[in-house]
């Protein structure tokens, strides 16, 4: 009987440095999918709070208490990380967990902002981009969930099919910002 090991999406990329820029793998533990009922939204962020202490986020924006967050992941979704869901949490959404799909690469370092601007269509300057924003868009030709975690902080969040095509274009872009320093 073949006997199947879990690994990490990206266990053979070790982290990565280019410039003032890092690059590693993360593991934000639980991903579950938040998915409000037909007008369940109100009842969905109370039971949370009462839950897990922290409402249902706004668009672009994260949530967070002890470690654990909720984060905005499309229209009327979001993403509980960091702990299973309480099962009280079901009356007011559907609960998907998402753990094995998503890889979440962390981006450190400053000039991270520059590193970015390559891939991505969005201006995540600290000034428009705070910590607990988050945005989904584009990473080259891949779809990704960005979160401003800190000052000179993002995590990228991609598939897990895509991780290590995300993994390159992101070293790609870091060493050519290197360069340019």
């Amino acid at each position: 009987m073949v006997s199947l090991i879990p690994r990490p999406p990206l266990s053979r990329a070790a982290p990565f440095v280019a410039g003032t820029c890092s690059l590693s793998e993360m593991s934000m533990g639980p991903i579950t999918s938040l998915s409000p009922w037909a007008g369940k939204t109100k009842t969905l962020s109370t039971a949370l709070k009462k839950a897990h202490g922290m409402a249902f986020p706004a668009p672009n924006r994260v949530t967070a208490r002890d470690g654990i967050r909720a984060i905005w992941s499309g229209r009327d979704q979001a993403f509980l990380v960091g702990v299973a869901p309480d099962t009280s949490l079901g009356a007011h959404a559907a609960l998907t967990d998402q753990s094995d799909g998503w890889a979440v690469l962390r981006l450190e370092g400053q000039g991270g902002e520059a590193v970015l601007a390559r891939l991505i269509p969005l201006d995540l300057r600290p000034a428009s981009f705070a910590i607990d924003h988050c945005a989904r868009s584009s990473l080259q030709h891949i779809s990704a969930l960005l979160v401003r975690t800190g000052p000179e902080t993002i995590e990228i969040m991609v598939m897990r099919s895509v991780a290590m095509t995300a993994w390159h274009e992101l070293q790609q872009a870091m060493l050519g910002v290197a360069a340019r320093s």
